[in-house]
């Protein structure tokens, strides 16, 4: 199979378990009442996953892990070339997991380092879309030591897309609000129920369940924190920008979003988005032309059912 025929279904199936996921959400609800479009969800959606993610993409493969390759020539080695590709995306998906629990344990122990892991607990209705929010330096450290190696080792170029899509549908699983009890199973494989405690507001649980797809690194380091009920409260306990930029601002420097907004010179900048939306609202009528095409359905169907 070609990698193009390999990037086309990890796509197409990526957002079939977008859509499973965002279905199961509502049916089976972890707590209920959450509104599919909660607040931050455009933020999250727009910036975090399509605009941050394609740019990032581009700089961390272009501008450093495909220039260091070529530079030090490490992926001429050969060193996994030749394992089975299930092998190589078995090691590469264990290996990191396991660098990533104790990163994320480092971000939540370091001063410095929750600053750039912060805007990631800000989301106060965690969702599939939650885990998206990460600031853009995390990522660069994130990605670049995830894909590195994977590069620099010679594996197969399909590893990338398949690890890819494996991080994403997890990462959108663990942070889904599903009711899920995986049972002893847990004890291994992490799913909601461990990971939404670890958003919870909540002193406890800050300096636990840290592990991303095996929660087997939380129980061996002994941070497991699964107390038997659900959390009343999720996101930061101080008050965090929802704006992306200023989001990012507020990682080097505390600011008020809220006295920004009121800044004369900013206030182009905060209206842009209103703006823009209320333009799109008076030239592009979606819920006027939804809300007559559901009429039409409506209609439709009472007559199907009366003849």
């Amino acid at each position: 199979m070609s990698l193009e025929a390999v990037n086309i279904i990890t796509t197409a199936l990526l957002i079939v378990g977008a859509l499973v996921i965002i279905i199961l959400e509502r049916k089976f609800p972890y707590r209920k009442g959450l509104p599919i479009f909660r607040d931050g969800f455009w933020v999250d959606l727009i910036w975090y996953t399509f605009i941050q993610s394609f740019f990032l993409k581009i700089f961390i493969f272009d501008v450093i892990l495909f220039p260091l390759d070529q530079h030090y020539k490490l992926s001429a080695l050969h060193l996994v070339t030749n394992w089975p590709i299930v092998l190589q995306i078995l090691f590469f998906v264990v290996t990191h997991d396991f660098y990533i629990y104790w990163f994320h344990r480092f971000q939540h122990e370091n001063k410095v380092l929750w600053r750039l892991h912060e805007a990631h607990h800000s989301v106060k209705e965690v969702d599939w879309l939650a885990g998206s929010r990460s600031h853009i330096f995390e990522i660069i450290i994130n990605q670049t030591i995830e894909f590195a190696p994977i590069i620099l080792l010679g594996a197969s170029p399909m590893v990338i897309p398949i690890k890819a899509l494996i991080d994403a549908l997890w990462g959108m699983f663990i942070h889904s609000n599903m009711d899920v009890k995986l049972g002893k199973i847990g004890n291994v494989i992490n799913g909601p129920e461990q990971h939404l405690w670890h958003h919870a507001d909540k002193k406890e649980v800050f300096f636990s369940n840290y592990a991303t797809k095996f929660s087997l690194w939380d129980r061996l380091f002994h941070t497991t924190y699964l107390p038997g009920y659900k959390p009343d409260k999720y996101g930061l306990y101080y008050e965090y920008p929802k704006d992306y930029f200023v989001q990012h601002v507020f990682s080097v420097k505390r600011v008020d979003e809220n006295k920004l907004r009121k800044n004369k010179k900013l206030k182009w900048y905060f209206d842009l988005r209103p703006v823009t939306l209320h333009w799109m609202a008076k030239h592009f009528p979606f819920k006027e032309k939804f809300k007559k095409y559901k009429n039409r359905l409506s209609v439709h169907f009472t007559d199907y059912k009366t003849s």
